[in-house]
């Protein structure tokens, strides 16, 4: 077997992925195939199938391994505060003048955490905001939506509760504030879980996209292809204000003519403005 993908030729991905349309309405037409041939070889070997064909032949007729398929493909590891200095610039820079402006303007200040995993992108926000915005926070409605197309996942999200390996960017003092011990893992106070809300959306489905004012799409296009990319940025872009701010992960960047619809804010921490 081959460790990075073992003989998954392009009609066995097209195959499998028929299943999962059919079984799960996950479409993998989107996911980059290099990406995808990864994760279900990582299966295949889990699942001692010695070939494409005899996992096909297992995920016809096993639920569960079709549940562990799909959260595999979708699987998004993060922690709490990943890239700091992001963070930072967000909270010196981006959070002031968009609070200004919600303010001025008398409206809610709408966030989105775009592909959320298990929350700690949305968390930190929250955190962030209940540290250094709290005169904001009284003054202007502020919501904070985080979304993911995996059910588990947003289970586990909604319940806040994590390893303390999640939380090694955190200081000392935000551990003792903000967190406490839930059997083996540190769960989350819920001055700060309740601020942010979690949905399932396809972030393909641009059409769902709802208007806001901050951004974080980090670490997710990377899975898809460069057509469906351009689909999401431009969705994005479409629900942006002008002056509104999109974040990208750091091995992330526009691609195609959606670059027209943004000015670089900062492009050591891919933070880009809508004009």
């Amino acid at each position: 077997m081959n460790s990075e993908h073992p003989d998954i030729a392009d009609d066995e991905l097209a195959e499998i992925g028929m299943i999962l349309e059919m079984r799960r309405n996950f479409s993998l037409s989107a996911y980059k195939d290099k990406c995808m041939k990864r994760r279900v070889a990582i299966r295949m070997r889990s699942s001692r199938c010695s070939d494409a064909a005899a996992y096909c032949n297992l995920l016809r007729r096993s639920e569960q391994e079709l549940d562990l398929l799909q959260k595999a493909l979708t699987i998004h590891v993060s922690q709490f505060f990943r890239n700091p200095t992001m963070f930072e610039k967000l909270r010196r820079e981006v959070l002031p003048l968009l609070y200004k402006r919600c303010e001025e303007e008398n409206i809610p200040l709408r966030i989105w955490s775009l592909g959320c995993a298990g929350g700690e992108e949305a968390y930190s926000l929250a955190i962030l905001l209940r540290e250094y915005f709290a005169r904001d926070l009284r003054q202007t409605a502020t919501i904070i939506d985080a979304t993911d197309i995996d059910d588990d996942t947003l289970r586990a999200a909604r319940k806040a509760e994590f390893n303390e390996d999640r939380l090694k960017e955190l200081s000392g003092e935000l551990r003792k504030r903000y967190f406490y011990p839930s059997g083996s893992r540190m769960r989350l106070s819920e001055t700060i879980s309740e601020m942010v809300t979690f949905h399932r959306e396809d972030i393909t489905v641009v059409e769902k996209f709802k208007p806001c004012h901050l951004v974080l799409c980090r670490n997710t296009l990377i899975y898809f292809t460069r057509p469906d990319q351009e689909k999401i940025l431009h969705g994005v872009a479409d629900v942006l204000p002008v002056g509104g701010i999109l974040v990208l992960g750091k091995s992330e960047t526009l691609v195609g003519d959606v670059r027209r619809r943004f000015s670089s804010a900062c492009p050591v921490e891919r933070i880009y403005r809508r004009i």
